[in-house]
């Protein structure tokens, strides 16, 4: 006994007799229940009294799973009410997704469906295709799918033969449906002069029934697919909803209107750059600056020139860049601190080892770090810069 649903998606309530069950789980002589399979959810409703929490498909026998034990037996006479608010929205974003596929086909080169699937906030369609599904074709997509809502196309299903459904170009299968269709019959969906597919689900009549469609995100889930997020009905307009009221804030905030927001946020990002520059160039020369001082406060130690300060950066790679442009400048041994004292650069001519003064600095200090003869760094230290300095101008270590 499989379902009834599909074939008669408006159909909410219904009367029938109880074939079996077996605790929670009831199976009906028929039922307007539809079992979760294809992406599609189960419905939700009451047997009886009694909440169906799940509907699956059980060996080709419709199984309902129920909150609690039903008060009702086998033999029994029991009343189905499928809820109807949340059948009228699966049947929208079902149908949605074919609209979307449809729209797909215009757009998209050597389109193939790789699934779908059905949440309480959005639905998802996966496609294959060599096409990149940029913002524009993204735009499209939403603009085409809800052009054939408006259009108010008409939703067919019927029942084919195999082969004949098979046979032709114009029907969608997905991957894993294709392999699995071995019944003599495969049902076919059809939203007049837009979309064909093989589906077991239910559908609205009417591409107007289904509402607004509110594309919300692309993403790549596995080699090949692109995923196209988006939601229906309410959801989506309280989604585009959202969506126009930050644009206007911002447009607010930006002085523009909404129209010219990518000018005017162009602009910004252009300004951001020059001052991000500028800002770049006055800490070049601080640091520079500051370097220029260093080279004229070295100590001495076991004969050896030591430069050692700390520096505005906490770049780790610049102050290593640093320490060697001094070393090369000096041969002195230079030590680096960043202005935070999380970091450390050391650079050497080779007559002392870098890592070995990161190695006395980390034991002292704590952190990390390594490197080689002539130039090694470390992270983490928990130290202020200062400290550090002293260390490695004063302090007692063996290298």
């Amino acid at each position: 006994m499989h379902s009834r649903a599909p074939a008669e998606p408006y159909r909410h309530s219904f009367e029938s007799t109880v074939d079996r069950v077996d605790g929670r789980q009831v199976v009906l002589s028929e039922t307007f229940f539809y079992p979760e399979g294809g992406g599609q959810p189960a419905d939700r409703g009451l047997l009886g009294d009694t909440e169906v929490v799940d509907v699956r498909d059980d060996d080709g026998k419709v199984v309902h799973e129920l909150a609690g034990e039903p008060a009702f037996a086998a033999g029994d006479t029991v009343h189905g009410s499928v809820d109807s608010e949340y059948r009228t929205y699966l049947m929208g974003a079902h149908t949605a997704s074919h609209a979307l596929y449809g729209a797909g086909r215009r757009l998209l080169d050597d389109l193939g469906y790789g699934g779908f699937g059905i949440s309480d906030e959005k639905v998802r369609v996966d496609f294959t295709t060599p096409t990149d599904i940029g913002d524009e074709t993204l735009a499209e997509l939403e603009r085409l799918t809800n052009r054939a809502v408006w259009e108010s196309r008409e939703v067919t299903w019927e029942q084919l033969p195999r082969e004949e459904a098979l046979a032709r170009d114009d029907v969608a299968f997905n991957t894993k449906t294709e392999e699995g269709v071995t019944g003599e019959t495969v049902r076919i969906v059809e939203i007049d002069g837009w979309d064909v597919a093989a589906c077991g689900g239910t559908h609205v009549g009417n591409t107007r029934e289904i509402g607004p469609v509110t594309v919300l995100s692309r993403s790549n889930p596995g080699e090949g697919l692109t995923r196209v997020e988006f939601a229906v009905g309410p959801t989506g307009i309280d989604r585009r909803t959202r969506e126009m009221v930050a644009a206007r804030d911002a447009a607010r905030a930006l002085d523009t209107q909404v129209d010219s927001l990518p000018d005017a946020v162009e602009r910004l990002l252009e300004e951001r750059e020059q001052q991000t520059e500028q800002i770049r160039d006055l800490r070049e020369q601080v640091i520079q600056a500051r370097l220029a001082d260093l080279r004229d406060a070295t100590v001495t130690r076991d004969g050896r020139e030591w430069l050692a300060g700390s520096v505005p950066s906490d770049d780790a790679n610049a102050l290593a860049e640093f320490a060697q442009e001094l070393v090369d400048g000096t041969g002195a041994v230079v030590a680096l601190v960043g202005e935070s004292g999380n970091y450390l650069a050391v650079a050497t001519d080779g007559s002392v080892n870098a890592g070995a003064v990161v190695d006395a600095v980390t034991a002292e200090f704590g952190g990390g770090g390594g490197g080689d003869d002539t130039l090694a760094q470390a992270g983490g230290l928990g130290a202020a810069p200062e400290e550090v300095v002293a260390f490695l101008r004063e302090g007692e270590f063996e290298l």
